[in-house]
This record gives structure tokens, C-alpha cells and sequence, in this order.
């Protein structure tokens, strides 16, 4: 018995190990090491590193900079959360509870934003805002409305508001598909009994649709949050830089200036570290909010 127990742990042992020795070498390690950067101020060009302690959080927390950027992926995670799910929910219903049949050319078409290279989104959707010949600005010409347009992505007001569109567009596709396979596997047999009852399409979505697919909704959240957090600066940099005046500014948009323009990888790393504990301060959060019992079929 004994012998059996060992020979099941070293199974699981060696299972498990190559996994671990990944997770580590590409995680575990480069976290610690931006942590141990985090309390230097290095270049990043030369071997030598001085040690300021905590300076540079001292720095960050004192930074009108990171403090707007902050607020601006929390902005982006607000409006990205309810825009996608929203939409993703809408279509997903849609093309599963009404017989639609063109529903897989429709999943191709949402899902295609999700192939494209993040640069090539990028740089489509710059001159789709770009104030000259762009095709948001054009239209509005059209519709005899050109007192409406302006330059999207170089004003202060509507920059991120602007950025915040191909984010969206970029988002739904995936989230849908998630949503559909769901709501596919709830059992017809709970719908038509909620329809013999009287409820109407608005109420089994409520009741029976949301219920049931909610570990998917709850995890769609997270994922959107986790991304917005620690992926937007992909597209910030590529269309804006930040700008104008920092009212694009993400932390990680941030963070790519202080360590790869500044030559600050120091003060990277801190802010590196900082997103980190946000993402995991408010994945926490969001689990202890969007738990529900679970629904037994």
C-alpha cells in the first residue's frame, strides 16, 4: 500500500514538473527579477546598476502621470466590460436562440478582428479617425453634419473614448463564441418549460440563460479586465503614444516610455510591479463580487 501511495505522488511528481519548470523559467523568474530591478536605477544598457531602495516607489507614488494612466485603464476596463458583454451577449443569444442561417458567416465575420495583427488594427483604425480623409469624419460630412467632426485621436475629450472603439470591435468576436458554446449546451427542454409557463424571451434570458452560462459570463469579465490591464498599451502606443498630453496615457503605455525611451528600467520595473498587484487586487475583487451559487442542472 505504501509503495502503491509513492508510486502515485511520483507519477504525479513527474506529471506535473516540466509544466513547473516552464511556469517557472517564464514567469516566476522574470517577476522576481522585476521585482529585484524595481529597487535599483538602471539604464538598461549597462552593467551597472545603483541600489536606491524604494525610492522608486517613493517616485511613482508621487507621479501625476501614473496616477492619470490608472485612471484610464480603469476607464478603459469600465467601458470595454460593458460595451463587450453587452454586444458579445446580444449576438450570442441571437444566433443561438433564433434560427439564423447565416449564423457561421456571422461568427466568422465578429471573429475576425481577433486574427488580425494588433499593428494592422492599429494602424486601420488611424485613418478610419484620421480628421482628413477618415471615414468617421467623411460620413459625418455626408449626413451634413460637420460640425460634429474633429480630430478624434488628438483631442484631449474624445482620445480615449476613440481608443476605446477598437478595443470594443477587437473584443467581441472572441467573447460571443465563448458565450454561444454556452448557451448551446443549456437543455431546450428548460426554455420550452419556461415558455409553457408563460415567461416571455426577456425572462428566460434572465432566469434560465444568465444563470446557467454565468461561470462563462464570470470568466468573460475577468478575462476582459486582465487584458485591458495588461494589453491596451499595445494599441495606445501604436495610435497615440499616449497623447495628447498623457490623456491616453496606460500604464503600460507608461511603462514601455520610462524603460525602452527614458532608458529608466528601474523605475519600469516599479511600474511593472505596480500592475501586477492592481490586476491581482482587482481579479480578487471580482471574484469575491461576481460569486454565485452554482446552478445544478
Amino acid at each position: 500500500m505504501v509503495q502503491s501511495k509513492r508510486q502515485k505522488y511520483m507519477f504525479l511528481l513527474f506529471s506535473i514538473l516540466p509544466t513547473l519548470i516552464v511556469f517557472t523559467i517564464l514567469t516566476v523568474y522574470p517577476l522576481t527579477q522585476g521585482l529585484y530591478m524595481s529597487f535599483f536605477d538602471w539604464s538598461g544598457m549597462s552593467a551597472e546598476k545603483e541600489f536606491i531602495g524604494i525610492d522608486n516607489y517613493i517616485k511613482l507614488f508621487n507621479d501625476p502621470i501614473i496616477r492619470k494612466a490608472i485612471s484610464n485603464d480603469y476607464l478603459l476596463v469600465v467601458i470595454k466590460v460593458i460595451f463587450i458583454m453587452i454586444i458579445a451577449t446580444f449576438f450570442a443569444v441571437v444566433l443561438t436562440q433564433f434560427r439564423i442561417k447565416e449564423s457561421p458567416i456571422y461568427r466568422v465575420i465578429f471573429f475576425f478582428p481577433n486574427i488580425m495583427s494588433v499593428v494592422i488594427m492599429g494602424v486601420l483604425w488611424m485613418f478610419i479617425f484620421n480628421p482628413k480623409f477618415g471615414m468617421i469624419n467623411e460620413g459625418l460630412k455626408a449626413l451634413g453634419l460637420e460640425q460634429w467632426t474633429r480630430p478624434w485621436l488628438g483631442d484631449q475629450d474624445w482620445a480615449l473614448p476613440s481608443l476605446a472603439v477598437p478595443l470594443i470591435w477587437a473584443g467581441i468576436g472572441l467573447f460571443m463564441l465563448m458565450l454561444m458554446g454556452a448557451i448551446m449546451n443549456v437543455p431546450k427542454s428548460l426554455y420550452e418549460a419556461a415558455e409553457m409557463d408563460g415567461a416571455s424571451q426577456w425572462i428566460q434570458f434572465w432566469k434560465v440563460t444568465v444563470p446557467l452560462v454565468w461561470p462563462q459570463i464570470k470568466t468573460a469579465i475577468i478575462y476582459i479586465v486582465i487584458t485591458t490591464l495588461n494589453g491596451s498599451f499595445v494599441l495606445v502606443q501604436i495610435m497615440t503614444e499616449g497623447g495628447p498630453n498623457n490623456a491616453t496615457q496606460v500604464m503600460g503605455s507608461y511603462l514601455y516610455q520610462q524603460a525602452f525611451k527614458n532608458f529608466n528600467f528601474g523605475y519600469g520595473a516599479t511600474i511593472g510591479v505596480l500592475i501586477l498587484v492592481l490586476s491581482l487586487i482587482t481579479v480578487m475583487i471580482l471574484q469575491f463580487v461576481l460569486k454565485r451559487d452554482k446552478v445544478e442542472l
